[in-house]
């Protein structure tokens, strides 16, 4: 069997328990990219669980989510965990939770939903579905269900 290595991190967050493949998306979630890089992140895919199968896991030193982070990383990975680190110990431990109702995280894919024609109106989403997460717009009742590829 082979050994996974990462150096632990002093302060910052780790997502842990990603669905397989998310772990880019998530990235692009909390806003990492080539050119905004100050501090180590480190990127872990299909490494195996203890839970069930494979997972992604992703380590961002010196950095704490907001909540709008959180949710949208719910919506694409709702098993997903969340550790923050102070001094070298998790110092929170949380799962993601779904909310009932998703506000301005998502937009709709009807071209048609008053919510993309230059209207101020919030994207506004029910909760239909939580695993797999499925979404319902409360203004054209369109059902989203890849609501990975709808983030703002």
């Amino acid at each position: 069997m082979k050994e996974f290595k990462v150096t632990p991190i002093r302060n910052g967050t780790v997502i842990d328990h990603i669905d397989c493949g998310m772990a880019l998306k998530v990235l692009r979630i909390i806003g990492v990219s080539s050119n905004n890089v100050s501090s180590p992140i480190s990127v872990l895919m299909h490494v195996p669980s203890k839970k069930e199968g494979f997972k992604d896991v992703v380590k961002v030193e010196d950095r704490e989510l907001d909540p709008k982070e959180v949710d949208k990383i719910s919506l694409i990975s709702p098993d997903a965990t969340i550790n923050i680190i102070r001094d070298f110990n998790v110092a929170e431990k949380y799962k993601v939770t779904l909310p009932q109702v998703v506000r301005g995280i998502v937009r709709c894919g009807n071209p048609s939903c008053i919510t993309n024609l230059n209207e101020p109106v919030e994207p506004e989403f029910s909760v239909e579905s939580k695993k797999p997460p499925v979404l319902r717009c409360i203004y054209c009742d369109r059902i989203l269900d890849d609501t990975a590829e709808h983030l703002i």
